[in-house]
């Protein structure tokens, strides 16, 4: 199907490489759960979401993956192993309760938190954390269909006027970029 569209447009490249393009720009900035976190980054997190106040894993799961803007969700093959761990090193203590195991910070917990994670991963995101990070792919992406899609069913002179507004749209991005 992508290989019946008509090719002029755009410099006159083939529309798979659009597709191509558009595709890679979705697969770079959509939100991806379960993403992988950096080493250490886990148990961080879940020192310092118990340094406010119990919690079960699937709360510690939630937690996580609520604070980060939904860009960071640790798989339970990731926080209840760092749980187990924590809690043979005495840093944690688990209690049974309804079914499940509540998960509170020790003294030594309480300590390591003060000592070594004074913010949460979170917290030090940066540029490149939280849903603020995640609308400008976004709306990249939608441009990008957009832009597909003017290519696929406009006029040569549609076709035109999109080019036109996408090198513009480049030059201000990159002016943003250049101001103090």
């Amino acid at each position: 199907m992508r290989g019946s569209y008509p090719t002029y447009g755009f410099g006159g490249t083939n529309i798979d490489g659009l597709w191509q393009a558009v595709d890679e720009l979705r697969s770079r900035f959509e939100k991806r759960a379960g993403t992988r976190a950096g080493k250490g980054e886990v148990r961080a997190a879940v020192l310092a979401l118990l340094a406010e106040r119990p919690m079960h894993g699937y709360q510690i799961i939630r937690e996580i993956e609520d604070r980060s803007g939904g860009s960071w969700k640790p798989s339970a093959g990731s926080v209840y192993p760092t749980l187990q761990l924590l809690a043979d090193e005495g840093v944690i203590s688990a209690e049974e309760s309804n079914g499940r195991k509540i998960y509170s910070l020790t003294e030594a917990g309480r300590e390591e938190v003060a000592r070594d994670h004074p913010s949460a991963p979170w917290d030090a995101a940066g540029p490149h954390g939280g849903a603020e990070f995640m609308s400008l792919p976004k709306a990249g992406v939608e441009l990008a269909q957009a832009a597909a899609q003017v290519n696929r069913t406009g006029s040569p002179e549609q076709v035109r006027q999109a080019v036109a507004v996408l090198e513009e749209a480049r030059r201000r991005m990159y002016s943003i970029l250049a101001q103090d």
